[in-house]
């Protein structure tokens, strides 16, 4: 916006008088002269963004984990997990009457609205065909002990079937015929 000026006629003002007449007009003036130069270019607006992302994301080379959940986040007595919600986008409702039957709950997207997209309406968290669900821990541990039990009686049970013989039959306790039962842990070869 330009502001027309009327400049008495008469002898040129001295340059201190012509520099506080441009001082006051500048001040009087609050419009700036011309458009406001743009804040970034579209370059440095995307180098800002790669350096939020990087912040964001961490090493963008060793890839994202869409499982992840921050244990801080985890409320106190609860147990989290991923939990089959569709396949080949199917729902499984019988599954999710289980789910419901042991113990496990959806886990509310408001509770955590860091995992959902802005703007997302959803009422659970998604990923890949699984929704995050919660159970409490002392339900979840026992439940573990049941199948660490139920995995060690079934190796007892092998174990028994090896060393055993039928009724009528010479025992397995003479060093030549006892079964040599090794425990252990060990790489497997893989095939190239």
């Amino acid at each position: 916006m330009t502001t027309n000026r009327i400049i008495p006629k008469g002898p040129a003002p001295s340059i201190d008088e012509a520099d506080e007449i441009i001082n006051n007009v500048a001040s009087k003036d609050s419009a700036p002269k011309r458009p406001p130069l743009r804040e970034d270019s579209p370059r440095d607006r995307a180098r800002k963004r790669a350096e939020e992302l990087r912040a964001h994301l961490g090493d963008i080379d060793e890839g994202t984990d869409d499982f992840y959940v921050d244990l801080e986040s985890i409320p106190d007595g609860w147990t989290y997990e991923w939990k089959r919600h569709t396949v080949y986008g199917q729902e499984d409702p019988a599954y999710q009457v289980q789910l419901a039957r042991e113990g496990w709950s959806v886990v509310p997207s408001s509770r955590h609205p860091s995992m959902m997209p802005a703007g997302s309406v959803d009422q659970m968290i998604l990923r890949k065909g699984c929704v995050l669900m919660e159970c409490p821990t002392e339900i979840v541990m026992e439940r573990r002990a049941i199948e660490a039990r139920k995995a060690r009686d079934q190796v007892r049970h092998k174990e028994a079937q090896i060393a055993g013989t039928p009724d009528g039959t010479m025992t397995r306790d003479h060093a030549r015929v006892r079964p040599s039962i090794k425990k252990g842990y060990e790489p497997i070869p893989i095939p190239e």
